[in-house]
């Protein structure tokens, strides 16, 4: 009786330990390595002509390879974030910098952040409407300044100071941007709701894809640094703030854990503080960077309605993509100089 007792406790744990999550590996994987996205949402091949597929892939592959060479060469996952995602800002493909969305003022405003991991120091800005790259104000707000967050005609002011370029507002005008806006604005003629919104707007925001962009680095020295950039939704009021200049929220590093950059609906990343809970489950829970992100974006997001996605870099290099969307813009380097660049889910 009691062997066959026995017998059914042992099947019990073995089948338990098939279905724990697996645990942090402590095996370095990549001495450094290097992950963006350009965005999350309805990505759908049939709507892509092959070439515009063709100059979202040839801009990816060229920012991230400026963040491979600067790992590669021994610098900073500072240096190499902050200098790829300027590529991104700087192209009008995505919804960060040159590429942002209109407001519903038809104006531009712009938020980003970039955390360390090695020190846990931040740096974020929200709302401004004349600073080039928001990514390097960021920066600057982290290494310069007593604060963690600046906006609007402050921040401004700040950027200045430090030397950053300004531009002329007009800068961050596309007409595609623009004409998106226009659809919007001729949706929202419909018939107001009781909650102040309407069933259109809500659909547009559902349906565009999220253009902000990210970047998260492991350098040599196993620092880790993660950084997100964007200009918010389209047709957006009352100088909203999304997710990407929030730390914890949109972006997180911790050289403990991991680092993480979030894309897509914003005000959920913000509620469920995705980024820094995934580095939790990890620390807490002991959770492998492929599990801990899988819970927060398949099961925490997905329960409450959130769309979008994340990229993440753990301590020893291990480099994860999860979205619960049609498609992210992606990319990813290894130590061996091995690059990938996808669009769609798989």
């Amino acid at each position: 009786m009691k062997d066959f007792l026995l017998f059914f406790v042992l099947i019990f744990i073995v089948l338990g330990c098939k279905n724990e999550p697996k645990k942090t590996s402590e095996v370095k994987t990549n001495e450094f390595a290097i992950v963006i996205h350009g965005g999350a949402g309805t990505i759908l091949k049939k709507n892509m002509t092959p070439e515009k597929e063709q100059a979202y892939k040839t801009k990816l592959e060229e920012a991230i390879k400026v963040g491979y060479d600067i790992l590669k060469n021994g610098g900073s996952s500072m240096d190499a974030v902050e200098k790829t995602i300027h590529v991104m800002e700087n192209s009008p493909l995505f919804n960060a910098g040159k590429g942002a969305v209109f407001t519903n003022e038809e104006t531009n405003e712009l938020d980003a952040s970039i955390m360390t991991g090695n020190d846990l120091n931040a740096g974020a800005v929200a709302g401004v409407k004349d600073v080039k790259n928001p990514i390097s104000l960021a920066r600057k707000i982290m290494e310069n300044s007593p604060h963690v967050m600046l906006s609007g005609k402050g921040a401004s002011v700040f950027a200045k100071e430090k030397g950053l370029e300004i531009v002329n507002p007009s800068y961050f005008y596309t007409e595609n941007r623009f004409n998106s806006l226009q659809r919007v604005k001729e949706k929202m003629k419909a018939e107001l709701d009781h909650d102040g919104k309407t069933a259109f707007y809500d659909a547009e925001i559902k349906d565009s894809k999220f253009g902000t962009v990210g970047c998260v680095a492991l350098d040599k020295n196993g620092n880790i640094t993660a950084g997100t950039s964007t200009g918010g939704i389209t047709n957006k009021r009352w100088n909203r703030i999304g997710d990407s200049p929030i730390i914890g929220a949109g972006t997180y590093a911790n050289n403990k854990t991991c680092g993480v950059s979030s894309t897509g609906w914003g005000e959920y990343f913000i509620r469920l503080n995705v980024a820094h809970d995934i580095s939790a489950l990890m620390e807490y829970k002991n959770l492998s960077l492929k599990d801990a992100t899988k819970e927060v974006i398949q099961q925490k997001l997905t329960k409450i309605g959130g769309d979008g996605g994340v990229i993440a870099i753990d301590k020893n290099g291990n480099m994860v993509f999860e979205f619960n969307t049609a498609g992210m813009y992606r990319a990813s380097m290894n130590d061996k100089g091995e690059l990938g660049v996808k669009i769609y889910k798989e």
